[in-house]
């Protein structure tokens, strides 16, 4: 009410401050990327583990209406390297999805692979199904994995042999995701995005003993701290982002492993925007939650929520509207219409583009591609495409919060194309 009353008596002067408070943060954003592009990797020191050291593990796989990639993410768990003996496999179905039951059930399942019937409750969420899992998990770790998930063979033992190394306090390490190349804009974007948030963001937070956001899959736990938090929160749509601020709350620490889990991209809008859309609208919820928790009480949990939800959630809705705004006020000036743009909304757009490019740069060297820049400028014109799915996030935050945008998966033979598109790029497949 204050606001609307200062919006209201005072509007230039509340325009004003918004405008200050806007520069400020997204400068603080771009910034946190910059410094994270230029902070070296913790070294990987921990030594390999002899198979009759290795730890019972146990693999969630929660899945809803993925018949199609059955037999692929099979296949695709089956080449882990891990002793056979101490591996348990939970694919998690759900009761009404008679067509993945189906295609399940049609398999020769490797040992240790067992499927679960989720039965009929609400809210029909992942993270309900990966609780029901997770009382019958065996494993002294416990790790997650999507339908279109394919892990390098090692990832495993790479975490194993970290969580030995570790005292007893390190409760999660994440796998980096890479998305598989594919040179259309909005897989290419995609593909950036992520080479930016897990080559070089979230190794930087861990490195700075920071707690983040953790990715949707490819989340490597110890059982015993997963269950001393109560599992994941079944009616938060990002179970994985609210989780590692949990664990945080509770004195344990997050961290990273090197060995990454590919997957595929949302190749078209309309496959794009849901997603993204379920996503603000869960980080919306675990900021809504934790803002008032515990992890809020210290002030690495407090800087670590305003820079991994807080800013990205405002960015995400005001960037859209802002750069159209920036468009309009130059096209006006030139026309003399009304005033030049001020020059510090000018740097602080060259300033923040010029901070992801480097952020971009620095995450494809690690993820091993080839150095491109055309991904590094179209972030400029990727960047306003949040706001579409903020406006629909923000709307579902309040009429259906628990509500869950399922996005559909491929198998990765049904992109034929994608070869001989790769070969004017120069840019290999996994």
């Amino acid at each position: 009410m204050l606001l609307l009353l200062l919006a209201t008596f005072q509007t230039h002067a509340t325009l004003e401050g918004f405008h200050l408070l806007f520069f400020v943060g997204f400068m603080g954003h771009s910034a946190v990327k910059l410094v994270a592009a230029f902070t070296p990797r913790a070294p990987a020191i921990a030594a390999p583990l002899p198979d009759e050291a290795l730890p019972a593990y146990t693999i969630i796989v929660p899945l809803y209406r993925e018949a199609a990639v059955a037999a692929e993410l099979v296949a695709n768990l089956a080449r882990l390297d891990y002793p056979r003996d101490r591996l348990q496999a939970l694919i998690v179905l759900e009761s009404n999805d008679p067509e993945t039951q189906a295609a399940f059930g049609a398999l020769d399942l490797p040992a240790g692979f067992q499927v679960l019937i989720a039965p009929p409750g609400a809210p029909q969420t992942k993270p309900r199904a990966c609780n029901l899992a997770l009382e019958r998990a065996q494993g002294e770790l416990v790790v997650i994995y999507d339908a279109e998930d394919a892990p390098h063979p090692g990832q495993l033992r790479e975490a194993a042999a970290r969580f030995a190394q570790a005292d007893a306090s390190l409760a999660c390490l994440q796998a980096p995701l890479r998305i598989e190349p594919d040179p259309r804009f909005l897989p290419d974007q995609f593909a950036l995005e992520y080479a930016v948030l897990f080559e070089v963001l979230l190794p930087a937070l861990a490195r700075w003993g920071l707690p983040f956001p953790l990715g949707g899959t490819s989340n490597h736990f110890r059982a015993e701290a997963l269950r001393a938090v109560g599992g994941w929160d079944s009616y938060n749509v990002t179970e994985d982002a609210d989780i590692g601020f949990r664990l945080a709350a509770q004195g344990r620490t997050l961290g990273v492993i090197t060995r990454p889990t590919f997957e595929t991209s949302p190749a078209t809008l309309k496959v794009w925007t849901p997603q993204r859309a379920r996503w603000i609208k869960g980080h919306l919820q675990t900021l809504a939650v934790h803002a008032r928790g515990p992890a809020v009480a210290t002030p690495r949990g407090a800087v670590a929520l305003v820079l991994t939800l807080a800013l990205p959630v405002v960015s995400s809705h005001l960037h859209g509207p802002l750069f159209v705004w920036l468009l309009l006020q130059w096209g006006g000036s030139l026309l003399d219409l009304c005033s030049a743009v001020p020059a510090m909304d000018w740097m602080l757009v060259f300033f923040g583009w010029t901070c992801v490019a480097i952020a971009g740069a620095q995450a494809q060297r690690r993820a091993g591609h080839r150095l491109r820049s055309l991904p590094l400028l179209g972030a400029i014109f990727y960047w306003p495409l949040q706001s579409l799915a903020a406006a629909k996030a923000l709307r579902q935050f309040v009429v259906a919060p628990f509500h869950w945008d399922k996005t559909p998966h491929a198998p990765r033979a049904a992109h034929p194309s994608l070869p001989r598109l790769l070969a004017r790029t120069g840019r290999p497949l996994p």
